[in-house]
Parts: C-alpha cells; sequence; structure tokens
C-alpha cells in the first residue's frame, strides 16, 4: 500500500489534536472521539501535555483513505516548540496548514508557511472553527492571500458560519473561477482562456494535483473539527493532492525524526525511511554532524521494529516510505541519519534566543540533574546544556513555558526538583574585521608549551553564514587527527567570543600548521588552538548583537499611545501600524528579553484587550558597552589562566 506524511502544522489553539482525533475517527482508525479537554487524545500522550492542553512532542498518528496510508505527523503550534516543529518538516511528503476562522492568520502561521514555502512542500490548507461564534471565512481567505500566498484555490463556500448551523458546500477544481487561478502558473491554459477555449474538468483537475504537487498552488478547505463539518472533503483532499515520494534507489536510507524512552527505560527512535528495506535483527550503521564540526558514526543492531500502521501490528518490514519505532540503538539522537549522511543544512528556525541557569534543590542532586538534561537532550539537542563555574547549568530556551515543561518533566520523569532563574538573552558576536595569529613550536628555547604549530586569520562572512573552516595549508601536510582536532577545536572555541557569547558569520582559515615527529599529539593541537584563534578573533574585534522577535499586536484605539510608549521603553522598533476599525494592529521588532515582560503588561495596558503573537526574528547590533557572559572554557584570552585550566582537568 502506498504511505504519504504529512504533517499538521499550526498557530497554538487552532485545533490541531481536535483534527486529528477527527480524521482519526472518520477514516476508522479510532472508535471513539479523545477530547484535549479530558485528556483522551491519541496524539498528546504525555501527562503534562494532557494537562495543560498542548502539543509538546511531535507524535504519529496513521489512518487509511482509499488505497493509501497516511501518517500524520501532529506537531507542536507553540512557538516555544519549533525545535520539535523542525524536525518533523525534514520527513513530510505534504503538510496541512490549520488556522481558525475566528482567529485567522497568526504571527507564527505566517513563519510557517514562509518554511513550508522555502521547502516547496505540497500543502493544503484547512480553515478550522467555522462554527464558533466570530468565524469569518470571506475576511480569512482574504487576509490569506495578502500575507501567506496569492494562490489559494478555495474548494467549498461556508454557508451560516458563525452558528451552529455552518455547513461546508464543496466547489467544483473545474470551474471557471479555478481556471483563472491556475492559469497563472500554467501558459498553455492561459492561451486557451485568452482565446477563448473551455478547458475540460479532467485538465483541471490535473493541474490542481499538479501545481499543488510543485507548491505553488495551495488548495483551501473549510470545516470544523469538532463538528465534523468539511473533513471528508479534507480527506478527499489529501488522497487527491498530496504526493506519494518515489520509493528511492534501494539503497537503505533514513532519518530519525523523534525520541521517546521504551517501558524500561531505553531508546524508541522513530525512523522514516525514504529507500530500500530494513527488518527486525539487521545492523544498521547511524551518522550525525557534530556540533564541534566532523561527523560521528555507530553500528548497532536493531532488536524491535514495530511499523506504524492503521491494523493491528503484522511483523512487516520497513518498506521505503513509511515509519517505525525501532529498538536496539542505544547511542542513537534526534537527526541521526541511516545510510549516507548528506551536507549540513541550515535550520529552518531561528536558535534559541534565551537563556536560564538551573540548579537542583537540594543542591546534591547536581549530578541526577545533569544526568536528567543529557536525556532530555537526546530529544531536544537544541537544549545545548553546559556547566558554569559555579556548578550550575545553563540551558537555551525559546520562551518561558518551555522553561516550565522542562521543568515539569524533570521532576515528574526524573524526580528532580530545580530552580529556574530569570531568562536572559542570548547573544552573539560578528567580526569586525581581519585578525590573524601564529605560535611555531620552538623547543630550542626549552620545553614548549604544546608540541604543535598552528597559524590561523579570522575575518567576516556573509550573513548567515555561520562558521567556516578553510585552509591555505596543504590538506595531508598533518596527520588526519591533527588537522580533524584543529577544525573541531575552531568550532568549539567559537562557542565563546571576546565577550563571552558565540561567535558566528566568520570565516577561519589555517595558515600554519606543524608538528614535531613522534611527540606531537592530537591533545597539543586541541591545546593551543583556543590560544591561537583567540589572538586572532582579539586582533579583528567582534560586534555584539542582540536577539530579536518580530511582533503583531492588535490593540483598542484608545491604548495606542501608552502601549506604543512602553515598547519604546522596551526598545521596541515598530515597522508600521495599520486602523482596523476599532482596534489598531502594530507590526514591529522587540528584543528577545523583553517579549516576557511585554506580554505580561499587556492586559493592564490594554484594559485586557490586547492581542500578541512574536516569533524569533534574528538580531541586531548592542548599543552602549556590550554585555559579557561566564566563561567555561578556560579564558584562552589569558594564557597563563588557560594553562592553568588543562592543568587542572
Amino acid at each position: 500500500m502506498p504511505t504519504v506524511n504529512i504533517g499538521l502544522l499550526a498557530h497554538v489553539d487552532a485545533g490541531k489534536t481536535s483534527l486529528t482525533e477527527r480524521l482519526l475517527f472518520d477514516t476508522g482508525a479510532i472508535g471513539r472521539l479523545g477530547s484535549v479537554d479530558a485528556g483522551s487524545t491519541q496524539t498528546d500522550t504525555g501527562d503534562i501535555e494532557r494537562s495543560r492542553g498542548i502539543t509538546i512532542r511531535s507524535a504519529v498518528a496513521p489512518f487509511q483513505t482509499g488505497d493509501l496510508q497516511v501518517n500524520l505527523i501532529d506537531t507542536p503550534g507553540h512557538a516555544d516548540f519549533v525545535a520539535e516543529v523542525e524536525r518533523a518538516l525534514g520527513v513530510l511528503d505534504g503538510a496541512v496548514l490549520l488556522l481558525s476562522a475566528v482567529e485567522g492568520v497568526q504571527a507564527h502561521t505566517r513563519v510557517l508557511m514562509r518554511i513550508l514555502r522555502g521547502l516547496r512542500l505540497p500543502t493544503l490548507i484547512f480553515v478550522n472553527k467555522i462554527d464558533r461564534s466570530g468565524a469569518r471565512p470571506p475576511e480569512v481567505l482574504d487576509r490569506m492571500r495578502r500575507t501567506l500566498w496569492p494562490y489559494l484555490l478555495p474548494m467549498g463556500s461556508v454557508e451560516d458560519a458563525g452558528t451552529a448551523d455552518a455547513r461546508v458546500t464543496p466547489l467544483p477544481p473545474h470551474d471557471a473561477r479555478a481556471a483563472e487561478i491556475l492559469a497563472e502558473h500554467d501558459d498553455a491554459l492561459l492561451e486557451d482562456l485568452v482565446v477563448g477555449r473551455t478547458p475540460g474538468a479532467a485538465r483541471l483537475e490535473a493541474a490542481v494535483a499538479t501545481q499543488t504537487a510543485a507548491a505553488v498552488l495551495h488548495p483551501v478547505f473549510y470545516g470544523s473539527a469538532l463538528g465534523g463539518q468539511g473533513v471528508g472533503d479534507l480527506i478527499e483532499g489529501i488522497r487527491r493532492y498530496l504526493p506519494v515520494p518515489p520509493t528511492g534507489d534501494g539503497q537503505v536510507r533514513g532519518t530519525v525524526f523523534a525520541i521517546e524512552p521504551g517501558p524500561a527505560g531505553e531508546r524508541v527512535a522513530y525512523l522514516r525511511l525514504r529507500s530500500g528495506e530494513l527488518r527486525a535483527r539487521e545492523r544498521v550503521t547511524y551518522r550525525r554532524h557534530e556540533p564541534g564540526g566532523g561527523t560521528a558514526q555507530r553500528t548497532e543492531q536493531i532488536t524491535a521494529l514495530r511499523v506504524v500502521t492503521p491494523g493491528p501490528a503484522t511483523g512487516k518490514p520497513l518498506m521505503a516510505g513509511d515509519i517505525a519505532r525501532v529498538r536496539g540503538l542505544s547511542g542513537v539522537r534526534v537527526g541521526d541519519r541511516i545510510g549516507p549522511l548528506p551536507p549540513e543544512s541550515a535550520a529552518c528556525f531561528p536558535p534559541p534566543s534565551l537563556e536560564t541557569l538551573v540548579r537542583p534543590t537540594p543542591r546534591r542532586d547536581a549530578a541526577r540533574l545533569r544526568a536528567a538534561l543529557v536525556r532530555l537532550a537526546d530529544e531536544d539537542p537544541l537544549i545545548q546544556a553546559r556547566v558554569t563555574q559555579d556548578g550550575a547549568t545553563s540551558l537555551l530556551l525559546y520562551g518561558e513555558v518551555q522553561k516550565e515543561v522542562i521543568a515539569a518533566r524533570l521532576e515528574r520523569e526524573f524526580g528532580v526538583v530545580a530552580v529556574f532563574e530569570p531568562s536572559t538573552p542570548v547573544y552573539t558576536e560578528r567580526p569586525a574585521g581581519t585578525g590573524a595569529a601564529f605560535e611555531l613550536m620552538n623547543h630550542r628555547r626549552g620545553v614548549p608549551d604544546f608540541w604543535a604549530t598552528v597559524g590561523l586569520r579570522v575575518e567576516p562572512g556573509t550573513p548567515g553564514s555561520g562558521v567556516s573552516f578553510l585552509r591555505e595549508v596543504e590538506l595531508g601536510a598533518l596527520p588526519a587527527a591533527f588537522d580533524r582536532a584543529i577544525e573541531e577545536s575552531v568550532h568549539e572555541t567559537l562557542g565563546q567570543g571576546l565577550y563571552g557569547w558565540p561567535v558566528t558569520d566568520c570565516a577561519v582559515t589555517l595558515t600554519h600548521s606543524g608538528f614535531g615527529g613522534p611527540v606531537s599529539t592530537a591533545a597539543d593541537f586541541r591545546g593551543l588552538t583556543p590560544l591561537v584563534l583567540m589572538d586572532a578573533l582579539r586582533l579583528a574585534g567582534t560586534h555584539v548583537y542582540e536577539p530579536c522577535h518580530s511582533f503583531e499586536l492588535e490593540i483598542p484605539a484608545e491604548t495606542l499611545g501608552p502601549v506604543g510608549a512602553r515598547l519604546a521603553a522596551l526598545g521596541a522598533r515598530l515597522h508600521g501600524s495599520a486602523s482596523r476599525g476599532t482596534a489598531w494592529l502594530v507590526e514591529g521588532e522587540i528584543p528577545a528579553g523583553a517579549v516576557h515582560a511585554f506580554q505580561r503588561e499587556l492586559p493592564g495596558l490594554s484594559h485586557g484587550e490586547g492581542a500578541w503573537w512574536s516569533t524569533p526574528s534574528g538580531d541586531r547590533p548592542v548599543g552602549g558597552v556590550p554585555p559579557t557572559r561566564e566563561r567555561t572554557d578556560g579564558n584562552p584570552l589569558d594564557r597563563e589562566a588557560y594553562l592553568r585550566h588543562l592543568a587542572a582537568r
């Protein structure tokens, strides 16, 4: 049976989990509808998800429509959990973007659509809650065309919107209205319309499928997940318009996109297979890009494999296009690849922009806390825990909700009570110019600190380029282990720049290298590289940048003055504002560290009527004295302190 893997994406409270329940129920995959309020849904299975009524982890829910199996991946909608969304996107064949007919297009909806458009992922749109008071389908469609993508094809019309009697009347995808929209990306069809030839229904139907698969057209469906209206049309749209992926070339290739603990505490990996075939008891090699540069791989035996299927488990092998729950891969992490490792690609979403320090209560549980955070990092590599000099642990976050969820999971799953300090922004550094430094191994003046020669040049890179490592010395002039030690140390060292913040958008070039026969070791190069690199970076200088969020804010007209004044005091920059009846819509940019404070104050400033949406959106230079962060690398800017640090390890 062919299989298509689709994601369900939306802003928070759009009704994703309810729609998942309805899709499963209407296709016979489950016998009764679950309820978010009652905590009885299929995909939000964790205690925290049930108690909060939000999706935190991606979950796979299979169903069958006709001769097609659909694996529906329910992803988090809250902006604090965009890392989960990013992982899911890598294994999808298509997507359903969900909006509310009441709230309409939200800031996070626009972010998701930009990502889907950038990936050219075939996407259907479902406008939910047509039976809710305040539903306005025509206005929502108009705003979608203005803010998301102009080429949208409504597949139905809504009557009695905003009432319990709301219903959807299907619209044929082969009338004159559809032909005009389809002709925007079909020159032959446009020519037919210009000369007055009427295209046939089959041709227009095929054009809808072709343009949806190419992600230049997005069919729009209307309905209600709770009431069931329009959901059957969406199911038919999934079957007709989302393309089934090719089965590949037979070479085993797959991606691990989620990990959950098994009943005995073992790791259970969710694996999407792109090509080939896998069975239980086979040995597989999985690979990953390491954060400090380079790659790692490990070979283990699959002890158990269960393919996700709407029916009972059958012991069938994992085929191309399928998803399976795999046991036996004890070292596997989210993002690992089975088969050849592709080049590193840029993340779809910005990295976390907030940092918090966490300490256990009592302090003697520090080791248990670190062990628990290592386990959580297997599920969410962006946590990036690091131990500070006073014994606390630093965590990277997207927002305060994520902090609360981590605290709850530490207590419920690991028995560790943790205290979190207030979150602070994670700044970044970029080189201000070019700097070069080198250190020669000269044992004639005595025993050198390091039996190694290293020379490095640091210069600015293009915005968004990250860190690149280049060589002017001939590749092979050093043993591979020494060369690898330099490159990995460069990436690790740039985690803390002149002011203690991560350095990005720079190019580091190896200009000198040398070793002393059998005396030199890789440890010499790992120890020397940070000293040389920080000398070069000191000569180049760095600028510090603060992370920002883009925001949309809707407030009563009479509160525009005080709200605008408070935003300005918090460092926000307004990009525009527009009147919307008795309200104002304000758009702008605000420092990430000020978001939570403003959200707390907004109800008082707006008489309880303000609505706020924000999402991470790049950074901007810091004015005045740059902020600093405590170093945990022994401080290679101070040679004596750094050497004492190495000696004490």
